[in-house]
């Protein structure tokens, strides 16, 4: 059984971006928490969960926040798992803000993170992840990566079809 994935919002307006990662962790068949702490309203029950994290069956953790966007750094700062930031965005900088704010860390507390609102990048790279010590998932994965390629191979026939009926 693999281990779980934490999915950590700063705010439970972030979850219409984050469903994608669940959606996504559950195709996979990977066990999931989904919770709400806030890196500067709920600092200590953050660090407190992270710190507890690895004893709870955590394999890696998922970061979504915006604006500032401290949440995944200070996750990062109370555990030795993996963190992976989703930054969101926000109305005022388009999510610029939250992007730089997750991905500059200082040296020792990396935050693994990907683009703006990719909530699915976020948790296919936690799959990856669990991966390493879960044939089944790294199965799972090559699948997924098969199944991405017939579907270009068949866009690009039906693209070759559109062009030659010109």
């Amino acid at each position: 059984m693999s281990k779980k994935v934490a999915v950590i919002m700063g705010s439970d307006s972030d979850f219409p971006v984050v469903k994608a990662a669940v959606e996504k962790l559950k195709s996979f068949g990977v066990p999931y928490e989904v919770h709400v702490m806030s890196a500067h309203r709920t600092p200590e029950e953050a660090a407190g969960f992270a710190k507890s994290a690895a004893d709870n069956g955590f394999g890696v953790i998922i970061a979504a926040a915006g604006k500032a966007a401290h949440l995944g750094g200070v996750l990062a700062a109370h555990t030795a798992l993996p963190v992976i930031g989703i930054p969101i965005k926000s109305t005022a900088l388009d999510g610029m803000d939250a992007l730089l704010s997750t991905v500059q860390m200082p040296p020792g507390i990396p935050v693994a993170t990907v683009g703006i609102d990719s909530a699915a990048n976020a948790a296919i790279l936690a799959v990856q992840m669990l991966a390493l010590s879960d044939p089944a998932l790294t199965q799972a994965l090559v699948k997924m990566k098969e199944d991405m390629a017939e579907g270009v191979r068949k866009k690009d026939a039906a693209m070759q079809e559109t062009v030659n009926s010109l």
